[in-house]
């Protein structure tokens, strides 16, 4: 029983740090905010994917706030801490729930891609109208979105890759 929560402690702390590079490994500016696109959503689906809703959303949400922290965005670590966190809750719930066949399991990570989307674009608009006022948080849906829908493609893509690889290792 100890063996198997160090190995997910572990592979938590894995999701964390993958999440980190990739939000920092490209990033694109979004002028209305400030703030940037990246690919970095794709392992926040994952993250709760593969570590269930509890893990995946401290690995997401630590992993993408420690991004904005050393990236220079300092306002942003506690809302993205936040937001990050429950969308892997989010993903890690649905996985969970109905993750029981290879195409329901796709298809899970689909509907946390657009659970990730929904959540990326609305909490961060509601953030950014208390930061900004109406006109940014308005301006920042549209990147926000085109974000959201990259991390529910890329983690689609990635899926069945790193499937293979966490069940060999778990």
């Amino acid at each position: 029983m100890e063996d198997k929560k160090i190995k997910k402690m572990v592979a938590a702390a894995m999701f964390a740090a993958f999440t980190c590079v990739a939000t920092m490994i490209i990033r694109i500016p979004i002028p209305a905010t400030g703030g940037y696109i990246h690919p970095g959503d794709a392992l926040v689906i994952l993250s709760g994917v593969f570590l269930g809703p509890l893990y995946g959303l401290l690995a997401a949400g630590i992993g993408s706030a420690l991004a904005d922290l050393i990236g220079g965005y300092f306002i942003y670590v506690p809302i993205t801490f936040v937001i990050k966190g429950l969308v892997a809750l989010l993903a890690g719930a649905i996985y969970k729930r109905s993750g029981k066949s290879t195409k329901s399991r796709l298809l899970s990570v689909a509907l946390g891609g657009v659970g990730d989307l929904l959540l990326v674009v609305l909490l961060y608009a509601f953030a950014e109208f208390f930061l900004y006022g109406g006109a940014a948080a308005i301006g920042g849906m549209g990147p926000n979105a085109v974000q959201g829908l990259g991390g529910l493609v890329l983690a689609l893509v990635l899926y069945p890759v790193l499937e293979k690889a966490y069940h060999a290792i778990s």
